[in-house]
């Protein structure tokens, strides 16, 4: 015992006392010492150690100095009694310098396989709507943005006086068919010629027809909604010259009957059918649909090997636009209980062989890891398909494999959920 530890226990000093007995065969040398170190230990029996705090009121500036030193080098004592113990827990402790992993219980699952090709929407009620007459554009009584119905008047073309024409010749055929009338009439009571009669005829039917004719070429002066939508653009204005096929005057679109249309290279011919299942990423618009394909084309482009195929969409809330660049995701396989992992835990050896690490729980969080060899089939959306090498309910590791080794002792940090 330490003379700065028998300061702090006075009573134990005493009971030293009264049990120490010398030994007669002690050399003189050590005898002296140890009757000095005895008179300092006896010199404390029966006092009693003051606080830090009745030195400090008590004000004595020799007994403070003497009180810190004694304090520093029991710090100093107390450090290296900890340093030892924190070695020896160091050594004893194994699972102190363990690699902290996470792992993964893994479970059957359906391994789905897409195959990605670009398209665009399309819709078959998209156009530019042309004039069928030639004249100057005297009305427009759309606007853009409007919702317009089949057959709706959207604009009026001057008819350059066919509207006289037409009462001029509605009045020939009225005559036309007055005199053929009576023709007829006189002609059943066997009065007049037959020639009369099939003239008369012939003048009212040719009358008739010219009026259709006059009436028709007079209709297209209207220009009139091909079928419901809406007015997206009014090409041109008020009051120009507009001719017959050239001149393009308003864009009318309808959107609820929308599809993506993709060229899909040839290779996939068998695996893509009417009907099937597809899923459409629009990307521009953050935007995933689920779609049918309506239409697979029975022709083979030449140029670059494809065929074509239009997937229906629902368009509800009028999103998709004409010319929208989709993604579209043919599912070309299928797989049912199967394992998945993440690809991003797969390692390659030099015979470029997959290694994944299976663990094994031994106690508490602590466990043993080992490298097993798999084989991997197709991957998607950071997903492999593994086709051996592992079974549901394998514990594999998904955090920390990198740094690990075959055999290695390891703690983990969590468990991941099933995938």
């Amino acid at each position: 015992m330490s003379i700065s530890e028998n300061w702090k226990k006075p009573v134990m000093i005493c009971k030293l006392h009264n049990t120490f007995k010398i030994n007669k065969k002690i050399e003189p040398m050590k005898k002296i010492i140890t009757i000095i170190g005895i008179a300092l230990v006896f010199s404390s029996c029966g006092k009693k150690e003051m606080s830090v705090e009745e030195l400090a009121a008590k004000g004595n500036l020799p007994e403070l100095r003497a009180k810190k030193q004694a304090l520093g080098q029991q710090q100093t004592e107390l450090k290296r009694q900890l340093s030892i113990i924190e070695n020896k827990i160091n050594e004893l402790d194994k699972t102190k310098h363990q690699t902290i992993v996470t792992t993964l219980t893994l479970k059957d699952t359906i391994f789905k396989h897409y195959t990605e090709v670009q398209g665009d929407v399309e819709t078959n009620q998209n156009i530019i709507i042309y004039p069928q007459f030639s004249g100057t554009l005297t009305q427009i009584y759309v606007k853009e943005g409007q919702t317009v119905s089949k057959g709706q008047l959207l604009a009026k073309i001057d008819d350059g006086g066919l509207s006289s024409q037409l009462a001029q010749v509605q009045a020939q055929t009225a005559l036309a068919e007055t005199t053929f009338e009576r023709q007829s009439r006189l002609w059943e009571q066997k009065i007049g010629s037959e020639i009369q009669f099939l003239q008369a005829k012939t003048n009212y039917q040719a009358a008739k027809n010219s009026l259709a004719q006059l009436q028709k070429q007079l209709d297209k002066t209207n220009v009139r909604a091909p079928f419901n939508g809406t007015i997206d653009q009014i090409i041109t204005d008020q009051g120009s010259l507009v001719n017959i096929g050239q001149s393009p005057l308003m864009r009318i679109v309808n959107t609820s009957d929308m599809y993506v249309k993709a060229d899909v290279p040839e290779n996939y011919l068998g695996k893509v059918n009417k009907g099937s299942e597809v899923l459409v990423d629009f990307i521009s618009i953050g935007k995933t649909y689920t779609g049918k394909i309506r239409q697979v084309s029975n022709y083979i482009n030449p140029d670059n090997r494809s065929f074509s195929i239009q997937v229906a969409l629902p368009n509800k809330d009028n999103i998709l636009k004409p010319n929208l660049i989709a993604t579209i995701k043919l599912n070309d396989y299928i797989s049912n209980n199967t394992i998945v992992i993440p690809n991003s835990i797969v390692q390659k050896n030099s015979n470029n062989e997959s290694l994944i690490f299976i663990y094994t729980p031994e106690q508490n969080n602590s466990g043993t890891v080992k490298q097993t060899v798999i084989k991997t089939g197709k991957e998607q959306n950071g997903s492999i398909e593994v086709l051996d090498g592992l079974k549901p309910g394998d514990m594999i590791v998904i955090e920390g494999a990198r740094t690990l080794r075959d055999g290695q002792e390891v703690s983990t940090k969590n468990k991941a959920n099933e995938h």
